[in-house]
């Protein structure tokens, strides 16, 4: 006999488990509702390139982390390592079909091959939301104003933190660094979590001593938001376009109140190339140590790639994995293990289609209702006067009470035996029998007085 494969998954892979996918589903149906509320459009690109299509313009790390191989036509192909840089080919290709300014928003898996720790992972989800084909800076404001909005929509705050990569350029060529930007903002961008000291370390490799102090200068500015963009102003030679947009950002915030929601950081630098112009990333109020769950920026030239002519875009992207460790982290309540809400209890075989039947009018009202099995016995019924029928197998609709608690499933329905008859509704929380209801009893109880009629969890209030 051959022998048994031992079961198991790659370093850095998951399953998930129903209770987990449930949560995580939850996740994306609340952040795929918030992008829609603003008229962003979904999009799907394959999970696999040619490689030069994602190695164009990645940089740094990338090439180092991406899962790059011959395919059996001999072609050099890689998996997508974000979703930014497929959707510039995308464009590159479709914009005269799509019409500018576009938005789109795409969640889907993405594949790179870094060490693994809490929150990361090769394999993971990321939710992006981007504008192409404006050069604005009401699309930069309306992409922090989604990511503010769709955190709140998922019960959390947040401080974005925002800088301009071209402000800190000008900076860079006011000190003699220009030619060394590459170098100096991927150092930069690892701050957090190295630390000042690393980091001055390493620029005073780049720059010398004197560079690396001007720098940590710079990027150490505090204060209110004005306070911040008047001092970087002045390090970086003056009032500039730069500036100017980062002025445009606060009026922005000013008319729409949201200001207490955004911080001007100039460590804020994003470590890959393609980011020309503004920049983000999103910390949790509750505990800003996990690190930042969201961040984007403004890429104009990033489409060039593919397409003489280049199209501007700005976007964000949502770590899910990332959040969703962070909010166990957090101890925030997750969903519950179930989308049922209510289960028919199962009788013999000849009663099955009747207790499709009866399901079928739950669904109908947009009540999830699952019809139990259990083998032997008549498993649950009620007699006529809605009482549990004597006859019935009463170990058999233990166990099926049972099987909705592992199930996280909250109702437990038992038809009754004869035509007409009422219905006894289990509390399975409260280990509790509701007898005596009608068909609207029932739907009313289940659907929170809601006339059977239940919000679907994506659905905005």
């Amino acid at each position: 006999m051959a022998s048994i494969i031992e079961p198991r998954v790659l370093k850095g892979f998951r399953d998930f488990l129903p209770p987990q996918e449930i949560a995580r589903r939850s996740l994306i149906e609340k952040i795929e509702g918030s992008f829609r509320s603003y008229g962003f459009v979904p999009i799907d690109t394959p999970a696999l390139e040619y490689a030069e299509i994602l190695l164009g313009k990645g940089g740094g790390d990338t090439e180092k982390q991406i899962y790059r191989f011959k395919d059996k036509g001999d072609r050099d192909v890689a998996l997508r390592f974000d979703l930014t840089v497929p959707f510039a080919r995308f464009i590159a290709q479709y914009k005269q079909e799509l019409g500018l300014p576009f938005r789109r928003y795409h969640i889907a898996k993405v594949w790179r091959g870094e060490n693994t720790q809490r929150g990361r992972y090769r394999e993971f989800t990321q939710c992006d939301v981007d504008i192409v084909g404006s050069e604005s800076a009401a699309a930069d404001f309306e992409i922090l104003l989604v990511m503010r909005n769709t955190f709140k929509a998922l019960g959390l705050e947040v401080s974005i933190h925002l800088n301009h990569r071209g402000l800190f350029n000008k900076f860079l060529t006011r000190i003699g660094a220009a030619e060394k930007s590459v170098e100096i903002l991927r150092t930069v961008d690892k701050l957090a979590k190295i630390g000042e000291e690393e980091t001055r370390r390493l620029l005073a490799e780049i720059t010398g001593e004197d560079g690396a102090a001007r720098i940590l200068q710079f990027i150490n500015c505090r204060g209110t938001y004005g306070e911040v963009l008047k001092t970087m102003t002045e390090l970086s030679g003056g009032p500039s376009p730069e500036s100017g947009r980062l002025e445009i950002l606060r009026s922005y915030m000013a008319d729409t109140g949201t200001g207490d929601s955004f911080v001007l950081d100039p460590a804020i630098t994003r470590g890959l190339d393609y980011y020309t112009g503004i920049v983000y990333e999103t910390f949790l109020n509750d505990d800003p140590s996990i690190g930042s769950v969201c961040s984007g920026g403004r890429y104009d030239n990033l489409a060039g790639l593919y397409s003489k002519d280049p199209v501007s875009g700005v976007g964000a992207s949502i770590g899910l994995d990332r959040l969703a460790a962070a909010l166990e982290d957090l101890g925030k309540p997750g969903e519950r293990p179930s989308y049922t809400v209510l289960a028919v209890a199962a009788g013999g075989e000849e009663e099955a289609g009747r207790r499709q039947a009866l399901a079928e009018q739950f669904r109908a009202r947009g009540i999830p209702c699952e019809v139990l099995l259990e083998t032997g016995g008549r498993g649950g019924g009620a007699s006529a006067d809605g009482k549990t029928d004597s006859k019935a197998d009463g170990k058999a609709l233990v166990r099926q009470f049972i099987q909705a608690e592992k199930k996280g499933i909250p109702w437990v329905l038992m038809p009754p035996q004869a035509p007409g008859g009422t219905l006894t509704l289990r509390d399975i929380g409260a280990r509790q029998n509701r007898e005596g209801l009608s068909l609207q009893d029932v739907i009313e109880i289940v659907g929170g007085g809601a006339k059977g009629q239940m919000r679907r969890p994506y659905d905005l209030p």
